[in-house]
């Protein structure tokens, strides 16, 4: 069989079945071809505020009415309760010393909280992936979208302004899809990585690190543990978050749905890896948790729902991301760490710049093939920067008090972006991750890990406070709230002349987001 499309999208995870929707709406043919069968199990749960600005944004501007409300927790279990999620309120962290039980003091030095949002309605959620995806694909198809799974694609002839893709399909005859142009949405070590040799580039100071994870059923809450309550009234249930218990040489991420399944995995350095046997799956879980006394208990009743999934290395860059006649994902063309949910928001910012490629330069073949180069160096630069700050936290993980100070310089950069943007400067194609081209803040972010990892730990916070202080409109300096951030109107109050925003811009944007518990959110 032959047939002949303008786009084929290899992969329908949530970025390939989204694009293929706006391509959709642009009157383009398109094909997602999926290896696997939906509903499948994937990683990669965790949204963040950007990750859902960003989204909202996608839906708007290609008329996807439908997916705006993922955006928001409320919204999600107004519209979709039927498709699994978790609600997140922020980041929780867990400081541990291998070998012994969690403690902590009033002070909450080994533990931070950072809020996210004010209340559970406007709360950002973890995406259960094998119905949000499949959900997904359902609403691809909906609008004229073909789809076939089982596809393995054998063979990839590619060039600028057409390409010839060889396919089996489980079950049928082979298949040659023809098409102008292809996009490889299958993830790290995907499709057209393997079929065109591209080889991978090397992610200093994480490129050795190993994940081990599955989906669990009856994971305790951490609320119910005596060593996790030092008392007080935390900013939100620290369950109700992207739960890291971080320990020297890795840490374990904790994920709860509202199905009663909970993801949960570690992510290691190699050194602590080899030593568990990391390959052994589910034995070498056990062994890790055998180190973590008070983790242990969490998972003593625990049960996994689905084989144990190791990845050796986790990190990985391809040497391109684009070519003529193709491009890739950013979750296609690397990926560094789940420390800090930082995949989603890349990913929803390169999707935003391939889309705008494709529509504004789908009758010039070769300045599309340009723009498509642009969006890949601009997606690998955001992964290296990554990278460079998630290798500073795997250095810093062995004193907690370091670790926390340099998460700050993440949370002060997205907290700010989010905020300009909310206000209406700018959109994904105007944004950077992480302020990647703030002339100022920019380079200061390796400059100020730096210090942090070569003075001594008491200065952390101050070192980190003043490479934040021209951004950070979050209250992240204050050290009265003790390692516990809520999400408070005030701050943003405070901070207003750092955005160089009115009062009147501060409380137009706080109505339009609904941040007042029981207000009604906005479009913002």
């Amino acid at each position: 069989m032959r047939r002949e499309y303008d786009i084929a999208i290899l992969g329908s995870g949530f970025a390939g079945s989204l694009l293929a929707m706006a391509l959709r709406r642009m009157g383009r043919r398109v094909i997602l071809l999926e290896r696997g069968h939906h509903p499948r199990f994937a990683i990669g749960e965790s949204s963040t505020p950007l990750t859902n600005l960003w989204l909202e944004e996608y839906a708007a501007r290609y008329d996807l009415p439908g997916i705006a409300s993922f955006a928001k927790w409320g919204t999600w279990q107004r519209d979709h309760p039927r498709v699994g999620c978790g609600l997140k309120r922020g980041f929780t962290f867990y400081g541990h010393r291998l070998g012994s039980p969690f403690t902590d003091d009033a002070e909450h030095r080994h533990q931070l909280l950072v809020a996210a949002s004010p209340h559970d309605a406007i709360a950002d959620t973890h995406w259960y992936r094998p119905e949000f995806d499949h959900h997904l694909v359902q609403e691809a198809v909906a609008l004229g979208v073909d789809h076939i799974e089982g596809a393995r694609v054998e063979r990839a002839d590619l060039g600028s302004g057409g390409g010839r893709l060889s396919v089996v399909v489980t079950g049928g005859e082979p298949l040659e899809v023809v098409a102008r142009f292809v996009v490889d949405a299958t993830g790290p070590r995907g499709c057209l990585h393997r079929l065109l040799g591209l080889g991978e580039a090397s992610l200093p100071g994480v490129g050795g690190n190993c994940a081990l994870f599955t989906h669990f059923r009856d994971v305790a809450p951490v609320g119910s543990l005596v060593e996790f309550n030092p008392g007080g009234r935390p900013p939100y249930p620290p369950d109700d978050a992207a739960l890291h218990h971080v320990f020297p040489g890795g840490w374990i991420w904790v994920l709860r749905f509202n199905n009663g399944i909970t993801s949960a995995g570690a992510a290691l350095s190699p050194g602590l890896a080899g030593g568990l046997g990391i390959g052994e799956g589910a034995p070498a879980w056990g062994r890790l948790l055998a180190r973590l006394p008070s983790v242990e208990r969490q998972f003593r009743e625990a049960r996994p729902v689905a084989p144990f999934v190791h990845q050796s290395p986790m990190p990985f860059l391809s040497a391109r991301g684009s070519g003529p006649g193709w491009a890739m994902l950013p979750s296609a063309q690397g990926f560094a760490d789940p420390l800090l949910s930082t995949g989603f928001a890349l990913n929803l910012l390169g999707l935003h710049r391939l889309t705008r490629a494709i529509r504004e330069h789908w009758d010039d073949p070769s300045r599309l093939d340009q723009e498509c180069a642009m969006a890949s160096q601009a997606s690998r630069g955001e992964l290296l920067r990554v990278a460079g700050l998630v290798a500073a936290l795997y250095r810093g993980m062995d004193d907690f008090g370091r670790f926390a100070a340099l998460t700050k310089l993440y949370f002060a950069a997205v907290s700010y972006t989010e905020t300009v943007l909310r206000l209406g400067r700018g959109d994904a194609g105007s944004t950077t991750f992480l302020m990647s081209s703030d002339p100022v803040f920019g380079p200061g972010i390796p400059e100020c890990a730096a210090r942090v990892l070569s003075r001594p730990s008491a200065e952390a916070e101050e070192i980190v406070a003043r490479c934040i202080e021209r951004i950070d409109i979050a209250g992240l300096s204050g050290r009265e709230r003790r390692n516990w951030h809520p999400a408070d109107a005030e701050d943003l109050r405070r901070g207003r002349s750092k955005l160089g925003a009115t009062a009147g811009e501060i409380e137009a944007l706080l109505a339009r987001c609904g941040f007042q518990e029981g207000a009604r959110p906005g479009g913002g």
